[in-house]
């Protein structure tokens, strides 16, 4: 495995084109291989989650964002494939809705944060409060500078108060999106994922590549930091990010609860 590190932000002065979309670092070469190593890293975040639950102590959120058909649903299919769903939260953040609007921007994300044994994930997450209005010109960029340090204090409060923060951005290139839209459009199992406006959003690559450059560049931090994970290909994308998730769980030092004194004394009546 790769040295993880390589892929954190940590300079106000990163592009995105330094980093290789097509990377496959993460991989022997060997699909066979690949594939034995995301089982085996994935089984020992099943065995770790369930510590965690049951510890009940700690808290973990990941983030995934990026760019339509980047892998986000994927990921956490592929991550969490041997996980028990209990412990295991999964929030979608599409369009807000009149209730969400009628309120900061920030309390819909506020509402599916991780409780104590849990691991939340953020698909799509408060990130699209700086992207997508960015974008299209909703807000400014004094509005946009306010949030971008509202977005720390958010993520800051979040680690002081015992969450850990794995915020990770599926860098796909705009040639293998083309190819995974046009799969959706010919494969009619995969047809429902299409939605037209993607294509709208498509139009506009370059404006969202200096939006997540901007984002991560203001909200890359030393307790909640960025990492790009090369996405191009799915297999890499999947065992970036299950490594960086095992090497976090790993250093929280789980440990089972302690068993009750008085229930050492229990016997099971026939």
């Amino acid at each position: 495995m790769a040295n993880l590190n390589q892929y954190r932000v940590n300079s106000k002065k990163f592009s995105l084109n330094d980093f290789d979309t097509n990377d496959k670092a993460e991989r022997s070469g060997d699909k066979a291989k690949d594939a034995l190593q995301l089982e085996k890293i994935t089984q020992e975040i099943n065995v770790l989650q369930d510590i965690l639950y049951a510890q009940s102590k700690h808290k973990v959120l990941l983030v995934l964002q990026g760019m339509d058909a980047s892998g986000k649903d994927g990921t956490v299919r592929q991550v969490f494939s041997a996980c028990d769903p209990l412990g295991i939260r999964l929030a979608n953040f599409r369009g807000p809705t009149e209730e969400e609007l009628a309120r900061d921007y920030l309390w819909r994300a506020h509402q599916q944060v991780p409780q104590k044994g849990e691991i939340a994930v953020f698909n799509r997450s408060h990130y699209e409060d700086v992207l997508i209005v960015k974008v299209h010109d909703w807000i400014d960029d004094a509005e946009c500078k306010r949030r971008y340090a509202q977005i720390n204090d958010f993520e800051r409060m979040l680690t002081e108060t015992g969450t850990i923060i794995i915020k990770c951005y599926l860098h796909i290139s705009k040639a293998e999106q083309k190819i995974r839209l046009q799969d959706r459009l010919d494969d009619p199992t995969k047809t429902w994922k299409f939605n037209p406006n993607d294509l709208k959003e498509r139009d506009l690559w370059s404006k969202y590549i200096v939006a997540y450059e901007t984002v991560m560049k203001a909200t890359s931090t030393k307790f909640a930091p960025w990492y790009i994970v090369p996405a191009d290909s799915k297999t890499n994308r999947n065992l970036l990010i299950s490594s960086l998730l095992l090497n976090t769980l790993k250093q929280l030092n789980l440990k089972h609860p302690p068993v009750p004194p008085e229930y050492k004394t229990i016997k099971i009546a026939n």
